[in-house]
């Protein structure tokens, strides 16, 4: 009997041992945990590749898309972007240079009212004849046309020179309108409150001033709500704080992505982390020594010692990627490339650089209603990242 006791304990042991019980001593063996799936990479399509000078689009709410062409014609595509129809009761412009049929924008109200507007460069007549300015277009888009069109604001004064108009259209949460403008190659009107070259605007849908501009002072244009910009060619509205951020061409190098704070001056001629035109390019040539603070508001992040020149700007709220969640990003010409932004609140953590493989200008980045990201390009091409 104390045998059989004996046999049924070394039993015993042995099978807790190989459970990893008892008091043997062994280490269980872990269970592994599941591998994630990788996440597949970004795929890109064109839509499209035979676009006149593509500008800007607006998504509309049943899928559709609106496309500036630089001419001065405006595209209404399909949703999948197959069909083309051309919208007539456009403006005129003065498409010479930089300027054209710009940006465009839908009313915060459009499935009511059914209004769009546009920038451009618009010419001058009678006095100034030769010159231009850039201007905002309203009217309601009805059909195949655009009709009830008028022009609500224009930049004072026009100048010639065909360069540096801005301009992107951007709604405010409370559905105020701001408007960028470029300083038109001048320099130094950027500082002078009684001109609107070089500055931020805010307006109302109707072309009126909102009662709570910041003030600067008797002899300020109508309108401002910041100063001291060169050619800001992109610009969204902050999906948290309501905020407006814009990207601004600098000379050689210095071009700069801005939080727009009422009343703020962006330092433009007197600093910028670039460099006049011709000089050696270094830190020694920087305008005005480079830093902007205390007198000027400091850029978020700025390009040197070359010029990226950004156009179009996107904060990323889709489902599609949700890696790219709160991620800013930007159009590039000279440095051909859609740049990504990881931003932790207003710093920017680090930049990187899409596509630049395809040798394309990208002139505007919007997002689609299912989160894919929409790029046009200077060469024609409405590009489509997805997944």
């Amino acid at each position: 009997m104390a045998a059989w006791h004996r046999s049924w304990g070394a039993l015993m042991a042995s099978t807790l041992a190989a459970c990893g019980g008892g008091d043997s001593g062994a280490t269980p063996t872990p269970t592994p945990a599941p591998v994630p799936a990788p996440t597949p990479a970004p795929q890109l399509a064109a839509l499209r590749t035979d676009l006149g000078s593509p500008w800007s689009l607006a998504v509309l709410p049943d899928g559709r898309l609106l496309i500036t062409q630089r001419g001065g014609g405006l595209l209404r595509l399909s949703a999948d972007a197959r069909q083309k129809e051309s919208i007539s009761g456009t403006p005129a412009v003065n498409a010479s240079g930089q300027g054209g049929l710009l940006d465009v924008v839908l009313d915060p109200d459009f499935s009511q009212n059914g209004f769009v507007y546009l920038s451009f460069s618009e010419p001058g007549t009678g006095s100034e004849a030769g010159r231009s300015g850039t201007a905002v277009f309203k009217a309601r888009l009805q059909g195949t046309a655009l009709v009830e069109g008028q022009v609500i604001f224009r930049q004072a004064p026009k100048v010639s020179g065909s360069g540096h108009y801005g301009s992107r259209l951007v709604f405010a949460r409370d559905k105020t309108l701001f408007v960028t403008l470029g300083e038109r190659q001048q320099g130094s009107p950027a500082q002078d409150l009684g001109k609107t070259l070089g500055k931020v605007v805010r307006i109302q849908r109707d072309g009126s001033l909102p009662a709570d501009n910041p003030s600067f002072g008797a002899g300020a244009a109508a309108g401002l709500y910041s100063l001291g910009h060169r050619n800001p060619q992109g610009a969204a509205l902050h999906p948290q704080t309501g905020e407006l951020w814009i990207s601004e061409h600098g000379p050689q190098g210095g071009d700069e992505i801005n939080r727009i704070r009422p009343g703020g001056n962006y330092g433009w001629p007197m600093r910028s982390y670039g460099c006049n035109y011709g000089d050696p390019v270094g830190d020694a040539c920087r305008i005005g020594g480079g830093t902007h603070a205390p007198a000027y508001i400091e850029p978020l992040t700025y390009w040197v010692p070359t010029s990226t020149a950004p156009a179009g700007l996107l904060f990323y709220t889709g489902a599609m990627f949700p890696e790219w969640q709160g991620q800013l990003f930007s159009g590039s010409l000279a440095g051909q490339a859609l740049w990504r932004l990881r931003l932790a609140g207003n710093t920017v953590l680090d930049r990187v650089a899409l596509y630049g493989q395809l040798g394309e200008r990208f002139r505007d980045v919007r997002q689609a209603p299912d989160g894919a990201l929409l790029l046009l390009t200077d060469s024609g091409k409405l590009l489509r990242v997805y997944r």
